[in-house]
């Protein structure tokens, strides 16, 4: 029946059959994950009874959103989840970028550095910071950016960032996820190290994480390891696939209260910003992230595994350990990243029916195409793939709400490049 089921939806006998063989040698893997997986779901729930989670804390507010206890007590969940002094969970932050530029913006002043100690930052930050002039960046106000570029084996040049670091510097910004980039995600004990490093050079710096696509993967979070404050997005991991919207800021109670002042307005902070219906999304989203994040990492790591015995570039390696839930597979091949992206979409319980074309996306330099047929537009925990549509022509997967999704997506994603001739078929049969 399942072997039907997989014909009725386009999988051919000679994908399943190979897609099959890589799964069965990823149980020991697979067992792995789910056992961190436990760990976590059992840490949120914790937080939740700590801060005594009840039904009253579903109701949500309007207007003004005076005295709403759902969102405060969700704050107070996050924070001790995360191992924060505060947080600040609010579906005002429109997505991660927003909580990026909102984390930055209320903690550094003119005359301010903020320096990237692991090379260039994502993309869309590039108009934040001001590396690419627009309009509200920090350096249309006087705040200056420095970088310092990781190793050629993707280690930190010790000696460069200690080197940037001057009276200037006021806060580093520390990717944890590769992003556009073929650089290693950062694990939790190596983003220790470099704070570590940064605090012994200049112990009032604020050290920064952008934590999207990395929550849950391990056992502990950037804060528990000397970070002063980690930020992501609700679209992404901790959302579990249910919040429509949102970001977070947790970490030290100033920084967190500095971010608060900026997002609504200086002598009103945390105590205005109605939570508008979507608490109860916010609660289980987050109730349910390291389930669902367990069930995107199977999805990346299957990914790389068939990708890689195709012969083709995956990133990370398919043994290698996974510190986020994006997986890369480089074609050098226009027509072959677009048919993965097809088969990532044609996979999607929602626009399952449409083709990805790229576009020129606002905050990229080129065109761009995604494939992302989810419940909440852009949501890049559900299923999506995507990447800019240039040389080497590297596609950027991610996501999946239960691994059995993601695993449809890649099978799906083989057959498109195997109809087209784009895959070495004797590989496979």
């Amino acid at each position: 029946m399942l072997n039907n089921i997989y014909k009725e939806l386009g999988i051919c006998d000679e994908v399943l059959r190979f897609g099959q063989a890589v799964e069965e040698e990823l149980a020991k893997r697979f067992k792995g994950i789910d056992d961190n997986a436990e760990y976590n779901q059992l840490k949120v729930i914790k937080a939740m009874q700590k801060n005594k989670v009840s039904a009253q804390c579903f109701e949500g507010s309007t207007g003004y959103g005076y005295n709403d206890f759902g969102r405060d007590t969700l704050e107070a969940v996050y924070a001790d989840t995360f191992k924060g002094e505060d947080a600040l969970v609010r579906p005002q932050i429109t997505c991660g970028t927003h909580a990026l530029a909102l984390a930055l913006m209320s903690n550094l002043r003119p005359g301010d550095e903020v320096m990237s100690p692991v090379g260039k930052p994502y993309d869309t930050l590039e108009e934040v910071i001001g590396i690419r002039p627009s309009k509200g960046s920090l350096a249309e106000y006087g705040i200056t950016y420095s970088q310092v570029d990781l190793k050629e084996d993707g280690s930190f040049d010790f000696d460069g960032i200690k080197a940037a670091i001057n009276d200037k510097t006021k806060l580093v910004t520390i990717q944890r996820s590769k992003g556009y980039a073929t650089r290693p995600t950062l694990s939790v004990d190596k983003i220790g190290e470099l704070v570590s490093f940064i605090k012994s050079v200049k112990p009032d710096i604020i050290c920064m994480v952008d934590n999207c696509y990395g929550e849950f993967t391990e056992d502990k979070e950037p804060l528990e390891v000397g970070a002063d404050m980690i930020v992501g997005s609700l679209i992404k991991n901790p959302g579990g696939g249910l919040a429509p919207i949102g970001g977070y800021i947790v970490g030290k109670k100033e920084c967190v209260e500095n971010a608060a002042y900026r997002l609504t307005s200086p002598g009103l902070g945390k105590e205005v910003g109605a939570s508008l219906g979507v608490i109860p999304s916010f609660y289980q989203g987050f109730f349910l992230a390291p389930t669902v994040t367990a069930s995107a990492l199977k999805g990346a790591i299957f990914a790389s595994h068939i990708y890689e015995k195709l012969g083709f570039e995956v990133f990370p390696k398919a043994e290698e350990t996974r510190h986020d839930i994006i997986q890369s597979v480089t074609f050098h091949n226009r027509d072959a990243m677009l048919a993965f992206c097809e088969g990532i979409q044609a996979a999607a319980p929602v626009d399952s029916y449409v083709t990805p074309e790229p576009w020129a996306m606002p905050g990229y330099d080129c065109d761009v195409v995604m494939a992302a047929g989810a419940f909440v537009q852009g949501s890049s925990i559900e299923l999506s793939a995507d990447g800019p549509v240039k040389e080497p022509y590297t596609v950027f997967f991610q996501g999946g709400l239960t691994y059995p999704h993601a695993k449809l997506g890649i099978l799906m994603s083989l057959q498109k490049l195997y109809d087209r001739n784009l895959v070495n078929k004797d590989l496979i049969c």
